[in-house]
């Protein structure tokens, strides 16, 4: 069943806004959604901005690297490494994590071998075979002019693209092609059952977290303008003393002289207690702890140092939450990446490949924590007494993907 062009378009619109709030936080672009009316009119326009959602994004995004495919039958390796394979598969991942969902377009060049580029979730969406995670329909956007207006758009669907230029269908750019589905591809992050499109790793604990960080920082300026210079106040000046008085002057002054008025007597001085910054940097390192339980980080990881680990274990032991979070997203990428090596490989070839032949090519990932050297050391003992035990059971290629080392004699 195709829903049609207009529905996807309004589709597109729908979730639009949401990626591009999520970007916002990424880049650190977002506002302060401030609701406090005890901060003074001239500190509202004070702009702040935090990492912390980039940190959680990056955290993955960096350990999560593409290594190609393993039985390879079809050579579809040899597509992405002629697609820019330093880029192409980590700007994929990066921006599924922002996004939830990231797409891989597939087109023929002028050469007939295949192209892919990648368009982020809020510049492309489709309707999703949950079986196969293979889009039935899909729409993206490929050029918009210096006012945000599509100029270039793209309708895919199984065996043709068509391409409208200004909303209008150019038909002598139409590609038509030996692919069983559209020559877009999801790559996701995290899928289920009710949200097929995957969840983004700037969940919406993580906007609230650096919504209230921002206004602890709001009010750690204000306050400071207390703890730099102490309030103070004068009891029983007379009137003639107080119209003369420069308040400006006595702020920043550390010395203040008041002589006895006519009849003798001499006012009183004194200073309220300095405003102490103690109470906000507790605050922020609970919304750290808080942040950190949220995206599988350590409170280290977002600025607070505590007892920082140094050897491998230590390391990967403190985040092995964040290890399993990038194992499954291994798992969901991986996927991704096979269907647009399939795709592409029909597209190649001009053969309408079977979707099952590929069955047993499958994704290659670099470690996730890479090994110092004294875990290489243990890991080489292990593997000594392993391949003792049971003859060659770890050979060349296993030893790459435990430690990343790349033989010499390949």
């Amino acid at each position: 069943m195709e829903y049609g062009l207009p529905y996807l378009k309004k589709k597109l619109a729908q979730k639009s806004l949401r990626v591009s709030t999520r970007y916002q936080y990424y880049e650190m672009k977002n506002r302060i959604n401030d609701f406090s009316s005890m901060i003074p009119s001239d500190f509202r326009w004070l702009a702040y901005s935090l990492g912390w959602c980039a940190k959680a994004v990056d955290s993955i995004a960096d350990r999560v690297v593409f290594d190609g495919f393993d039985n390879d039958d079809f050579q579809i390796g040899s597509i992405f490494t002629l697609n820019n394979p330093d880029v192409l598969p980590d700007s994929s991942i990066l921006s599924a994590l922002i996004s939830s969902c990231s797409f891989i377009y597939i087109g023929r060049g002028d050469d007939g071998y295949p192209f892919m580029q990648v368009i982020d979730g809020g510049n492309a969406t489709g309707t999703i075979d949950t079986t196969t995670n293979l889009l039935t329909e899909g729409y993206a956007v490929l050029e918009r002019d210096e006012h945000k207006t599509p100029t270039l758009e793209a309708y895919f669907r199984p065996f043709q693209t068509d391409y409208y230029v200004h909303g209008k269908l150019d038909e002598s750019l139409t590609l038509v092609h030996s692919a069983p589905y559209p020559l877009l591809v999801p790559i996701i992050n995290r899928p289920d059952a009710r949200r097929p499109f995957g969840h983004s790793r700037i969940s919406r604990t993580c906007i609230d977290i650096t919504q209230a960080v921002l206004r602890t920082f709001r009010r750690m300026d204000v306050s400071a303008e207390f703890y730099s210079f102490p309030q103070k106040y004068v009891l029983g000046l007379s009137d003639t003393a107080i119209a003369g008085f420069d308040k400006p002057k006595a702020t920043m002054s550390s010395f203040l002289a008041f002589g006895n008025d006519e009849e003798g007597n001499k006012p009183t001085m004194g200073q309220f207690q300095q405003q102490s910054m103690a109470p906000y940097v507790e605050e922020l390192k609970a919304f750290a702890s808080v942040f950190a339980g949220e995206t599988n980080l350590t409170i280290d990881d977002l600025g607070f140092s505590t007892a920082n680990p140094q050897n491998y274990d230590a390391i990967r032991a403190s985040h092995e939450q964040l290890r399993l979070a990038a194992r499954k997203a291994q798992r969901t990428f991986g996927v991704g990446f096979l269907n647009a090596g399939f795709l592409a490989a029909c597209v190649r070839d001009n053969v309408t490949y079977d979707r099952r032949a590929f069955a047993n090519t499958k994704p290659v990932w670099a470690p996730i924590f890479e090994p110092d050297a004294a875990a290489l050391g243990a890991l080489g003992d292990a593997i000594y007494k392993i391949n003792q035990a049971v003859p060659d059971f770890i050979g060349a290629k296993a030893v790459h993907r435990i430690t990343g080392l790349e033989s010499d004699s390949d």
